[in-house]
C-alpha cells in the first residue's frame, strides 16, 4: 500500500536525490573537460526561466527536472579527450556511489542509510544508463554507444547531424528565443484582458445610459 512515508521518499528522491545525482552527472563533463580545455564551458542546473547565472553556472527556475553541460569548442581534438569527456559522468556517479556504498557495509553513516540507499540507487541507475551502448528515443547516441563507436571504428555517432553535447553560445540563443516569445505571450494576454476589460466598462456604461433614459 503507498502510504504518506511512501509519499515523503518519492518527494525526497523527486526534488533532493534526482536532482544532486543529475547534477554531479553532468559535473562530470565539466571536470573532465576543464583538464582538456574547452571554450566558453557552462553548468546549467534546470530549465525554464533564469534565476540567476554567475560564471559558468546556470541557474534555471524548475531546477529538479535536468541539468546539462555545454562548451562552444575543444581545444583538444583527438579520440582520448572525446572518449575522456564522455566517461566522464560515469566514472563519477559510479566512484560516488562505490564510496557511499563501501561507508554503509563498514558500519558508517547509518544513520543516512535511507537517503543514501537512494542515492545510490539512482546513481547506478545512470551508469547503467551512460554505459550500455544504445540509441535513446530522440534519436542520438547515449555515452556509451558514443566510446564503443570511438574504441571500435575511430569516429563519433551522430545520427542527427548536431552535436551531443550543445553548444554553449547556441543553448543562449536559444534560451533568449524562448525568453522573447514567452514574453511576446504574456504581452498579448496583458492586451487581451484590457481590451476585455475596456469592453465590459463600455458595456456597463452603455446599460447604465439605458437605465437612465428610462427613469428620464
Amino acid at each position: 500500500m503507498f502510504g504518506l512515508s511512501d509519499l515523503l521518499s518519492l518527494i525526497i528522491s523527486a526534488f533532493i536525490i534526482l536532482p544532486v545525482v543529475i547534477f554531479l552527472r553532468e559535473t562530470g563533463y565539466f571536470i573532465v573537460s576543464g583538464i582538456f580545455g574547452v571554450e566558453n564551458p557552462r553548468l546549467t542546473i534546470g530549465s525554464g526561466p533564469r534565476v540567476f547565472k554567475i560564471g559558468m553556472f546556470d541557474v534555471r527556475r524548475y531546477y529538479h527536472l535536468y541539468s546539462w553541460f555545454s562548451y562552444d569548442d575543444i581545444k583538444r581534438k583527438n579520440k582520448f579527450a572525446y572518449i575522456s569527456i564522455y566517461a566522464g559522468p560515469i566514472l563519477i556517479n559510479l566512484l560516488l556511489a562505490v564510496i557511499l556504498n563501501a561507508l554503509l557495509a563498514n558500519g558508517m553513516l547509518q544513520d543516512y542509510k535511507t537517503f543514501l540507499d537512494r542515492f545510490i540507487f539512482y546513481s547506478m541507475y545512470y551508469v547503467l544508463f551512460d554505459i550500455v551502448p544504445m540509441i535513446t528515443a530522440n534519436g542520438k547516441p547515449n555515452n556509451g554507444m558514443i566510446i564503443y563507436e570511438m574504441l571500435r571504428y575511430g569516429k563519433r555517432t551522430d545520427y542527427n547531424n548536431e552535436p551531443f553535447i550543445p553548444a554553449t553560445t547556441e543553448v543562449e540563443e536559444q534560451y533568449q528565443e524562448e525568453m522573447k516569445e514567452l514574453n511576446e505571450l504574456k504581452e498579448e494576454k496583458v492586451m487581451t484582458e484590457l481590451e476585455s476589460m475596456k469592453e465590459m466598462h463600455e458595456q456597463e456604461k452603455e446599460v447604465g445610459k439605458k437605465g437612465k433614459d428610462l427613469d428620464e
